[in-house]
């Protein structure tokens, strides 16, 4: 793992340069002195969190982007039986691929429902959206009072803000891809 300092003077750098900004425009921006953005971006200081805060919101980018690890190129991932979610008593079993992640804001699951699954939400927060896609079967959502089908290779895309159901009435399993986006912080 990298030491914080050089990733925070790495990424204050990058973002730096990606908006052809100097250290005398990122000064003016931000409130921090020319020679402390400097040091921060040699790795020379580790800036307190006021400074960094006041970096952030000067270049306007979340506080979060300084400290997260740098994402690899790719991730492959798969359901892992030892972090399924169960519901309806087992017959939905939800695997998260990708946890929830406050920088974008989203995070995904591969769910299955057994035949006759009946599972039931309460509303989600404001501004939340799901897109669902259907691999296997054929998924009844039930948005608020308001049935809608969707099939096998099928995708859906619907607010989740509201009262939400999952239902497979069929004989055979269903699952799908279903991806959670929050409202930006």
């Amino acid at each position: 793992m990298e030491p914080m300092n050089l990733r925070i003077g790495e990424k204050l750098k990058s973002i730096r340069m990606a908006r052809t900004l100097s250290l005398d425009d990122t000064a003016a921006l931000t409130g921090v002195s020319k020679p402390m953005l400097g040091q921060i971006e040699r790795g020379q200081s580790v800036p307190t969190v006021t400074t960094l805060w006041k970096i952030a919101t000067g270049l306007k980018t979340p506080l979060s982007a300084f400290l997260e690890e740098p994402q690899t190129e790719y991730t492959v991932t798969g359901p892992d039986e030892a972090n399924v979610v169960l519901g309806d008593g087992g017959k939905m079993r939800a695997y998260p691929l990708f946890t929830y992640d406050p920088v974008r804001s989203v995070e995904t699951f591969y769910i299955e429902f057994d035949p006759k699954c009946r599972h039931f939400l309460d509303k989600h927060d404001e501004g939340v959206e799901e897109h669902l896609f259907v691999l296997r079967g054929t998924l009844r959502l039930v948005l608020g009072d308001r049935p809608v089908e969707v099939s096998e290779r099928q995708a859906s895309r619907s607010r989740a803000d509201i009262s939400h159901a999952y239902q497979n009435l069929s004989g055979s399993e269903c699952a799908v891809y279903n991806t959670i986006f929050y409202p930006g912080n």
